[in-house]
């Protein structure tokens, strides 16, 4: 649904924060899954491997208790990012079972709301 999500590819998305995470010093893993027990798995091996997260995790944001219970014992800041302001969508879409958890969240950005938040995020982490 690009009139939506816009036309940049994800690969396109990685490749513009791996280039900011190296100006701000930081060295990131990039991990994607349209299934949500690898997503969990992912933040599972978090744990100790990184000091914080930038998560989408579009539709199971709505959803999956799974993936917060994951993120809650992983205990990993991390900035939740989702391409539409997910508050100017569907009603089902406006609630996140993630988002109390989160240091912060962007939204509605398009492909920028990724290196909006990784600023975020390299931020809190240098000032904690």
């Amino acid at each position: 649904e690009p009139e939506l999500y816009g036309r940049t590819t994800l690969a396109e998305i990685e490749q513009s924060v791996r280039t900011s995470a190296a100006a701000h010093g930081a060295e990131i893993s990039w991990f994607q899954s349209n299934h949500e027990g690898a997503l969990v798995e992912a933040v599972q091996a978090l744990r100790g491997a990184a000091d914080g997260a930038l998560i989408n995790t579009a539709a199971l944001t709505h959803t999956s208790l799974a993936l917060r219970d994951a993120l809650l014992a992983v205990r990993v800041p991390f900035i939740e990012i989702h391409l539409t302001n997910i508050f100017a969508r569907e009603p089902e879409r406006r609630r996140s079972v993630l988002s109390d958890l989160a240091i912060g969240l962007v939204c509605g950005f398009g492909a920028q709301s990724y290196l909006l938040g990784l600023d975020a995020l390299t931020a809190a982490l240098r000032d904690a």
